[in-house]
C-alpha cells in the first residue's frame, strides 16, 4: 500500500503518513528533519498524569499520586505511597516507621528502593528486606503487622525509600489466611532492555520474558527499573490490564503523548498491549500492571472490603483480638 500523506507542516519540516504493514496494521510514519518516527495501533496512549502531591501521614511525609481529585482509583491498584525520609542517628530506632497495624481485604506492597524495612506481624513472620528488594503481604482475613527502618539502617545511607502499594484482592479471597512473601534484590529476575540502558527487575507477573517469583492474588505485572539517559524501551502486557508508571526521580518521553518530570504518575489508557517510553533523564520507576476485578469496593482506614456490613464485621474481628496480636521485641 502506498503511504499517503496527511499533514505537512513546513516550520518544522515534518509530513506525517498513513500506511498499513504486511499484517493490515495500521501505521502512522512521520518524516521530521528527515528522522522517521514509527507510531501503531498497539502502543498505549496515555489517559492522565498524576503529580504526587506530599501529604503528612503521622510522623512520616509521603507522596500520592493516586487516589486524588483525578482519578480515584485505577482498579485493582488502590493507593501508591512515596517516602524518602532520612534516618537521624539521634532517634531510637525501635519507635521509628510504623508500628503495629491492622489490614484486611487486600496486599500492602512495600518496594524498597534505599535502606531497609524490619516487618513484623501476627503470624510470626519477622524479616528484613533491604534496597532493591519487595515485602508483599496479602493481609486476607486479617493480620497485624510493623514497618521499621533496621537495625543497621545508618550502615545503608541512613535513609529510607520506598513505595507502598495497596492492590485490592477479590471477593472469593478477602478472607483467605493472611501471607507474607519478602523477596530480595538478589533474587529477583532481571534483565534489560535491547540498548542495554535500562535495567528491569521484575518482582510479579510476566514481563520481557521474565517470570516475578511472588505470587498474586490476580494477574499482577510489577517491575522496578532503572534507566540510564537515552535508554528507550517497549513493555508487552494484555489489552485489559489498567497499568501505570511512577517516577521516583528523572524525566521520561512517552510515545506520542510528550515529557512526564518526577514524582508523577502516567495511567495509561486500554488501547493497546504495549507501554513505550524513552528515558530523557537517568531515572527509576516502578511499572505496574494489572486486570481490573470490577467489583463494588467499601474501605475505612486499613480495611477494604465488598461493602459496610463487611467493613463493620472487620473492625469487631480486629477489636476482639481476631487478627492477632504482634509485640514487637
Amino acid at each position: 500500500m502506498i503511504a499517503k500523506p496527511l499533514h505537512l507542516f513546513p516550520a518544522e519540516q515534518s509530513v506525517r503518513y498513513r500506511t498499513k504493514n504486511t499484517a493490515g496494521m495500521m501505521l502512522f510514519i512521520q518524516i521530521k528533519n528527515g528522522r522517521s518516527l514509527m507510531k501503531n495501533d498497539k502502543i498505549r496512549s496515555v489517559r492522565a498524569l498524576l503529580y504526587a502531591e506530599e501529604y503528612p501521614m503521622g510522623k512520616l511525609r509521603v507522596r500520592q499520586p493516586f487516589p486524588s481529585h483525578q482519578v480515584d482509583y485505577p482498579d485493582p491498584f488502590l493507593l501508591l505511597h512515596h517516602a524518602n525520609m532520612p534516618i537521624s542517628e539521634e532517634v531510637d530506632l525501635k519507635n521509628e516507621g510504623v508500628g503495629p497495624h491492622p489490614h484486611r481485604g487486600f496486599s500492602p506492597v512495600t518496594f524498597i528502593f534505599k535502606g531497609g524495612v524490619h516487618h513484623r506481624d501476627s503470624r510470626g513472620n519477622n524479616s528484613i528486606i533491604y534496597a532493591g528488594g519487595v515485602q508483599w503481604m496479602n493481609a486476607g482475613m486479617g493480620i497485624i503487622h510493623s514497618e521499621r527502618p533496621p537495625h543497621d539502617i545508618h550502615a545503608h545511607g541512613s535513609r529510607q525509600e520506598i513505595i507502598q502499594m495497596w492492590v485490592n484482592t477479590p471477593a472469593a479471597q478477602k478472607m483467605n489466611p493472611p501471607e507474607y512473601h519478602p523477596l530480595d534484590a538478589e533474587n529477583t529476575p532481571s534483565t534489560h532492555s535491547p540498548d542495554g540502558k535500562i535495567h528491569v527487575h521484575v518482582v510479579s507477573g510476566k514481563l520481557l520474558g521474565l517470570s516475578g517469583p511472588i505470587p498474586t492474588a490476580t494477574e499482577v505485572n510489577a517491575a522496578t527499573l532503572e534507566a540510564k539517559a537515552g535508554g528507550s524501551i517497549a513493555l508487552t502486557i494484555p489489552e485489559d490490564h489498567e497499568a501505570f508508571l511512577y517516577l521516583l526521580d528523572g524525566k521520561v518521553r512517552i510515545d506520542d503523548y510528550g515529557i512526564a518530570e518526577k514524582h508523577h504518575a502516567i495511567l495509561f489508557k486500554k488501547d493497546g498491549t504495549e507501554v513505550r517510553f524513552e528515558a530523557v533523564e537517568n531515572t527509576r520507576m516502578l511499572f505496574m500492571s494489572g486486570k481490573p476485578l470490577n467489583e463494588p469496593m467499601a474501605s475505612h482506614g486499613p480495611f477494604v472490603m465488598n461493602n459496610e456490613t463487611e467493613l463493620l464485621q472487620a473492625m469487631r474481628d480486629y477489636q476482639m483480638g481476631k487478627m492477632g496480636v504482634l509485640i514487637e521485641e
